[in-house]
């Protein structure tokens, strides 16, 4: 997909295009051409073209050029692209052929409404056209250069095709530039316990991974990698001088020069070491899952002295702007250590809430924000806590537990919790000023720049940055307020989704409008499947089957009976229902009368896929690593197919002699049924195959937890394209019509998605 400007450069300025593309657009600055700079920058072709040649982070500055140079409406138009360019950096930087399909999913709600004037500057571009172009002809030249003159037409450039198979998207779909989101850094392979910023602004992570990553916060770039910890590191602290210090299950601390690049290690801790500070005199201060606190000197790597009071595990420590230290723990209480004296100060009895699990101290020494269950609780330092007259204040608004605090230097409180969401708090009225989405599983660590951004690690394995300045002006996507666990399309083309909320939700395939919510389940929906006339089948955490009408958007009747939750269902064109359960059984039940037919028995694990093969076969797949084939009429298993090294996610029908399934071992595997043995597999995601499903014609779709849709060829056995999303996805289906793709998230998201070039 490029435009006629991109194809033109492509191909006819080999040897100088490198040089055109990397800093044409810095020379037009310098010669106060603005105007030809923004007329590059809004044309899809250039865009393409400089990031398959320079990398995403040069084409983010090209804006950076720009934007202090032009006002309104075109200044604004500018600052999306470059914001849209910014989000999906992390993507872009490793495939840069999702370029199309990532600006789609983030730009289509908005239009500028100011179109560029490029004619007064098309006889300027004549001596550049020349200099390099001297064959093609001029008027050709001026039709392409008018070609891209604001988003709308970026975005109708980018959703022609480009002679390849991709996903564009049909709706908004991802989160969009005006958000408070600015980047997200993907690199560690497991989740983030820590996070810290050095005085010249770079970010430290620490991870379950083993491993420390130093990131550029203006480009998003990983710049190191640190290894040397043999286990998880826990904690992270930054000195006053820029050395990076380590806390880790290993028992030891780490002490790294980013400068020098050297690094040495403190060994005293008996257990895990949990929590690291600095006082301001550059003494280091580390806690243990023991419950005690050690003091380091840094300069003779010797300890100073072992602090004892904590009776469990010590979670969190920081030390004021006075230099005291406060240590909390999972011993429900909060200290403060005067390292001068050396002697314990009040402690706070946390009775009101229970374990501390993460602590912060506000730039003026008197309030420490502690964070336990779902509340975070103020307590003024100058004043003695007294459990009989309280001295408290509490913060609530969480779900769940808080995990994570850090302190902005205007004194706001940022909270993260296992709920997956951050929240500001104004402390001083004690008001919820904003709450950020983003994540996909807990947030676990934060911290705040010198200039106020703030930096957040999450069970997800990522790190987002989030600019609590910017105006917020980003459209409000339709949501469940759970994940989507599981989504279906009728004959007719009406979406179903299922969700932990315990709805679910029937949408139009056309114009992505929410027609009706099903509610009647009470744990979370789990399982969904169409009947040929349009009914639909539920299975649930309740453990029931529940059968909607979708006329009246009524609840027609329950199937109980497997005592345990329903994991899966599929639906036979003569109207028999085939539900897996946890409990490691399938049923097989007449819809018409609402009897259970069958039991199926064999698999020795939970079931977590059904798919039907035709009238009379059904396959299951199991956390036993298995797929079973199944006999409707007399109940017994037929075939068992092995070859997954983890257990099967998802299966679906290529036809009444092949099948196709996903796994938690990152694959997919197509069987020969008449055999009984695996024909090829496919590779390609990076996580768990978590959905899949075939269209017509016999290409294959998966979702995975890597976060990604891809296409599969099973002729060429050949990966066509991918389509990142913002979280992990749980299912997928395609529309009638062989090209919509249709895909549920963690992050509760519903993707409407078209494949093109098929």
């Amino acid at each position: 997909m490029t435009t006629e400007l991109g194809v033109w450069l492509q191909e006819q300025l080999s040897e100088n295009r490198l040089h055109l593309l990397r800093h044409q657009p810095s020379y037009f600055v310098k010669g106060g051409e603005v105007g030809r700079l923004v007329a590059w920058l809004t044309d899809f072709g250039f865009l393409e073209q400089k990031l398959d040649a320079v990398g995403i982070t040069a084409l983010i500055e090209d804006y950076d050029l720009v934007i202090p140079l032009v006002s309104g409406e075109e200044q604004k138009s500018l600052k999306m692209i470059q914001g849209a360019l910014e989000l999906s950096s992390h993507v872009l930087a490793k495939d840069s052929s999702q370029l199309a399909g990532q600006l789609l999913g983030r730009l289509l709600p908005y239009n500028s409404t100011s179109v560029i004037d490029n004619s007064k500057y098309l006889w300027e571009y004549l001596p550049l056209i020349g200099k390099f172009l001297p064959h093609k002809p001029v008027k050709k030249v001026l039709q392409t250069i008018t070609q891209h003159s604001h988003i709308q037409s970026l975005l109708e450039t980018a959703k022609q095709g480009r002679g390849k198979p991709w996903f564009r998207p049909r709706f908004p779909c991802l989160d969009s530039p005006n958000g408070f989101l600015i980047r997200t850094l993907t690199g560690h392979s497991k989740s983030i316990t820590s996070v810290a910023v050095t005085p010249d602004g770079k970010i430290i992570s620490g991870s379950w991974d083993n491993t420390l990553k130093v990131w550029d916060l203006q480009t998003g770039q990983e710049l190191l990698t640190l290894e040397g910890h043999s286990d998880a590191v826990l904690a992270v602290a930054v000195t006053p001088d820029g050395k990076v210090i380590s806390g880790s299950t290993d028992n030891t601390l780490k002490v790294w020069d980013l400068q020098l690049g050297y690094k040495f290690t403190l060994e005293g801790h008996s257990e895990s070491v949990t929590a690291v500070a600095v006082t301001p005199d550059g003494k280091l201060i580390s806690g243990s899952i023991n419950g005690t606190l050690k003091v380091w000197d840094l300069e003779t790597q010797k300890e100073l002295l072992t602090l004892r009071g904590h009776s469990k595990s010590v979670t969190a420590v920081v030390v004021t702007p006075e230099g005291k230290v406060v240590s909390g723990s999972m011993d429900k209480t909060l200290k403060v250590w005067d390292l001068h004296t050396r002697k314990e100060l009040p402690t706070l009895v946390n009775y009101y809430v229970g374990k501390v699990l993460a602590v912060a101290v506000t730039p003026d020494d008197r309030v420490i924000a502690i964070s336990g269950s779902n509340a975070l609780i103020i307590w003024d330092l100058q004043t003695e806590w007294d459990p009989q007259t309280g001295q408290l204040h509490f913060l609530r608004g969480h779900s769940n537990d808080v995990l994570a605090l850090a302190v902005t230097p205007d004194d706001k409180v940022i909270s993260g919790s296992r709920d997956e969401t951050l929240k500001v708090w104004d402390l001083e009225t004690g008001q919820e000023l904003l709450t950020l989405k983003g994540h996909s599983d807990m947030v676990t660590a934060l911290a705040v720049t010198p200039d106020g951004k703030v930096i957040s690690g999450s069970a997800d394995n990522t790190l987002k940055v989030w600019d609590l300045e910017r105006e917020q002006e980003s459209l409000t996507l339709t949501r469940h307020s759970g994940v989507v666990t599981t989504v279906a399309i009728t004959p007719d083309g009406k979406v179903i989704s299922g969700s932990a909320d315990k709805t679910l939700k029937v949408w139009d395939l056309e114009t992505e409008k929410e027609l009706l919510t099903l509610e009647g389940h009470e744990g979370a929906v789990t399982a969904v499947a169409v009947t040929p006339n349009g009914k639909v089948i539920s299975g649930s955490r309740d453990e029931t089957l529940n059968v909607w009408d979708l006329q009246t958007g009524k609840e027609l009747f329950i199937l109980e009976g497997h005592g345990s939750w329903v994991r899966a269902v599929a639906v036979t064109l003569g109207g028999k229902v085939i539900s897996g359960c946890w409990n490691r059984t399938l049923k097989v039940w007449d819809l018409q009368t609402g009897a259970e037919l069958l039991t199926l028995r064999g698999h020795d694990k939970e079931i977590l896929a059904v798919a039907v093969i035709s009238e009379g076969k059904v396959i299951s797949g199991s956390l036993d690593k298995t797929l079973k084939v199944w006999d409707l009429e007399t109940g017994t298993e037929l075939l068992t197919l092995r070859g997954h090294d983890k257990e099967i996610l998802a299966v679906a029908v290529i036809s009444e002699g092949k099948v196709i399934s996903g796994s938690s071992d990152k694959t997919l595997k197509v069987w020969d049924l008449e055999t009984g043995t695996e024909i090829f597999t496919l590779t390609g995601h990076s996580d768990e195959v978590s959905a899949v499903a075939v269209t017509p014609e016999g290409k294959v779709i998966s979702g995975s937890k890597d976060k990604t849709l891809k296409v599969w060829d099973l002729q060429t056995r050949q990966e066509l394209a991918t389509f990142t999303a913002e979280a992990p996805i749980n299912c997928c289906a395609i529309a009638p019509d062989g090209r919509t793709v249709v895909a549920g998230d963690w992050s509760n998201q519903l993707y409407f998605l078209s494949l093109e070039g098929l």
